[in-house]
């Protein structure tokens, strides 16, 4: 492996023009194929195999032309004080704005009268009408969007609340400045981190090529593939992550290889064959987190992850073949000035025959000394703080949001509330019964049944009368339960109406099923929970394979796998505590609390794995690097401090500041996934491996590198320190730094240059 990439890193750099040409070419051709595409849609929503979805697939087969998906908009009316809504004058002003729905976009399919379908509130003072469209939101034109905005404006003017909710005036989600913030910050670190503007310039400009080319080509395949506008999303957020640290990490080594007196192109070719072999197995580690969604078997997720996944493998590739052409073209600019006079006067000393003033030790060195005198006390403060921050994990509550999640500032919540208040909190997620009595032909008996036993449930406010399809062999039944859609009683009540529905095909033959938006979200939670643990078999047992390949030892990978679940864990405890409880929320900007996003905890899961082993690979592997070449187990701990703490620190920062940026998203769901792939990534970095992983390291001394003989003879050894390169190379007798020795001599860059 090192040797292949270090031909590569060579070869990249000789035809560095020709390098940069093709990248150049790839992003013109995807950005002309994403302009020419159609515009990118919002994912088609399905969980194959549910009962909801099921009872969705049955409609649009015995209700023809009822458009189960299509959009639909409740538009919602409230009096001017002291009137009623049922007054002539409030009431023809409905009527006439029902009338111009109807009129505004041949999109629309129906618009109801609220005053003959139980559209008006008991107490008079609401009332509402509901809209459908003969297609998706999705599909809706932006002519169609406009007339739902602009109805009951002239109301309004005369003190009529009116407000829109429903999926019609969904919209791809802004993530507005917050991720240019984001960086700008990865900016400023990495200029803080290198010293030097070109270099700092350098994993930016790779990375942002990568994302374009990534998100152009996602863009193109939208329509296609059925993309969603999220998918674009995520997958700018973890290639810009990825890609800036991908590139930082070749930079640093490069300018280490330059700093121990390599010549360039042999400087670009170790680069890319040590940390360009720890870039390749981080970045598939990242893939098969991401791949491995598709065992929840949900198309959207599925989706998703893939598109991801194929944006990280772009940012791995970009990372080995334009970074180090770039470095051909910048030369030693990537030092700053400050550094390349100090390299220039430590090789006029070595020249005149003195020995070079060593620096004292940077900070790395001294955080992994202090780490070996006291592991015991860092291991417990580590692994008790971030359990206690996992605490509130402990009352995790999960949904999908809606219409009550929005900001309290937007139409759509205030329609939420006036329905809450005018109907109850339930009218916002009504339940649909679907009954097929096809085959006993018992459509009507059958919903008529159902229909009596729900309504004796408790939770249950009204059942309305059933509704047969022309063949009169399928009814539909509309439920209002009391409670609001994301309420645990809500939940207890589907459960409770499939109880007796079972009961019911039992006794008359016929199937009833539960579906409805708040049915959908429940079997959507349920199976994201059933598929989390065969999820983390799968991604935590692959990616446990991959690293004790690349580390050579079994306990290495059993703790990096045992500290993500911990900072995972953490992560979950932080979201719950922010986004259900609403500790911090006035900071964060989060309006209004509720449950979390079924999805959250395996998408955490998922991405947060793949980029926690990228650390571990990158500080590790130069443990294993000076281990291999004789350093002592805890001299190894400090030799990987003293290299890599730095860079990995640098890269954390980066990647914090990157998902930080995403908080500031109006969308609920992305602002959620931002703060929780942030501190993530922040206990990660900066607890788990900073602080736990040398603890345990020091602990378990030269047994953490155990690995049974029979073991280590079936593995293949991919050479991920470089060994072979170096014995290639013809420079085996070289320290685990490239120096002289493990305490660095003459030219190490360790001791005369910090980077």
């Amino acid at each position: 492996m090192a040797t292949f990439l270090y031909k590569l890193g060579r070869l990249a750099f000789r035809r560095r023009r020709y390098v940069a040409l093709i990248w150049v070419a790839l992003l013109a051709f995807a950005g002309v194929a994403a302009a020419s595409a159609s515009t990118p849609t919002s994912s088609s929503f399905s969980i194959p195999g549910t009962e909801a979805q099921r009872a969705f697939d049955l409609l649009d087969q015995r209700f023809p032309g009822a458009s189960s998906d299509g959009a639909t908009a409740r538009v919602v009316f409230k009096a001017p004080a002291g009137e009623k809504i049922t007054a002539a004058g409030n009431k023809a002003e409905v009527k006439k704005i029902a009338d111009e729905l109807k009129a505004g976009s041949s999109q629309v399919k129906s618009v109801n009268d609220p005053f003959t379908t139980g559209g008006v509130a008991k107490n008079g003072s609401t009332a509402y009408l509901s809209v459908s469209y003969k297609v998706g939101s999705e599909s809706l034109t932006d002519a169609t969007r406009t007339a739902l905005e602009d109805a009951g404006a002239d109301a309004k003017d005369r003190g009529m609340a009116v407000e829109i909710g429903g999926d019609a005036l969904q919209v791809a989600p802004e993530t507005g400045s917050g991720e240019i913030i984001g960086v700008a910050i990865a900016a400023v670190v990495l200029v803080i981190t290198f010293g030097s503007l070109i270099a700092a310039g350098l994993p930016l400009v790779t990375a942002l090529l990568g994302v374009g080319v990534g998100i152009s080509g996602i863009t193109a395949l939208a329509t296609v593939l059925d993309l969603g506008s999220t998918t674009s999303i995520l997958a700018m957020m973890i290639g810009l992550a990825v890609g800036i640290d991908y590139a930082l990490f070749i930079v640093s080594r490069y300018r280490a290889e330059l700093a121990d007196g390599r010549e360039r192109e042999e400087a670009a070719g170790r680069a890319v064959g040590t940390a360009g072999s720890a870039v390749v197995f981080a970045g598939l580690t990242v893939v098969i987190a991401l791949s491995g969604l598709a065992v929840v078997n949900l198309p959207m997720l599925t989706k998703m992850g893939l598109a991801a996944a194929a944006t990280v493998v772009i940012a791995v590739l970009i990372a080995l073949t334009l970074t180090p052409a770039m470095l051909g073209f910048v030369g030693k600019r990537v030092f700053g000035r400050k550094a390349r006079k100090a390299m220039e006067h430590t090789d006029a000393q070595v020249r005149a025959g003195a020995t070079p003033v060593e620096k004292k030790p940077n900070m790395g060195t001294r955080w992994a000394r202090f780490v070996l005198r006291r592991p015991v006390a860092v291991l417990v403060v580590g692994v008790l703080g971030l359990g206690a921050i996992a605490l509130p994990a402990t009352s995790l509550e999960l949904g999908l949001p809606d219409d009550g999640s929005q900001p309290v500032s937007t139409t759509q919540r205030k329609a939420y509330d006036l329905l809450s208040d005018g109907f109850g909190p339930g009218f916002n997620g009504p339940l649909m019964l679907v009954v097929d009595g096809q085959a006993d032909n018992n459509a009507k008996a059958a919903a008529l049944g159902i229909s009596a036993t729900v309504k004796k449930m408790d939770d249950v406010v009204t059942v309305l009368d059933p509704v047969l399809n022309k063949a009169g062999d399928t009814a539909t039944v509309t439920v209002i339960p009391k409670d609001r859609p994301s309420s645990i009683k809500t939940e207890e009540l589907v459960h409770d109406i499939r109880s007796a529905a079972a009961k019911a095909q039992a006794e008359n033959g016929a199937e009833v099923y539960v579906s409805g938006a708040t049915a959908l979200n429940i079997d959507f939670s349920q199976r994201m929970n059933d598929a989390l643990l065969p999820y983390l078999a799968l991604v935590v047992g692959l990616a446990f394979l991959l690293l004790m390949l690349v580390f050579r030892s079994v306990l290495v990978p059993l703790k990096a796998a045992l500290g993500f679940l911990l900072s995972v864990v953490a992560a979950l405890g932080a979201v719950v505590a922010v986004f259900q409880w609403g500790w911090l929320g006035g900071l964060l900007g989060v309006e209004q609390t509720g449950p979390i996003m079924s999805m959250m905890p395996i998408f955490l899961v998922g991405v947060v794995f793949g980029l926690a082993m990228d650390y571990e690979v990158f500080l590790v592997t130069r443990m294993r690097e000076a281990y291999v070449h004789g350093e002592r187990p805890g001299e190894a701990i400090v030799t990987g401090f003293r290299h890599g703490a730095r860079v990995v620190s640098a890269a954390a920062v980066i990647m914090i500041a990157v998902f930080s940026g995403f908080i500031g998203a109006s969308d609920a769901m992305i602002k959620m996934i931002g703060f929780g792939l942030a501190v993530a990534v922040f206990f990660d970095a900066f607890v788990v491996r900073m602080a736990i992983v040398p603890a345990v390291m020091a602990l378990l001394g030269k047994r953490a590198w155990w690995l049974p003989r029979w073991l280590d003879r079936a593995l293949p050894n991919v050479d991920v320190e470089g060994e072979q390169l170096r014995k290639q190379l013809g420079d085996d007798a070289r320290g685990a730094d490239g120096s002289g020795g493990p305490e660095g001599g003459p030219g190490s860059e360790r001791e005369l240059v910090r980077v």
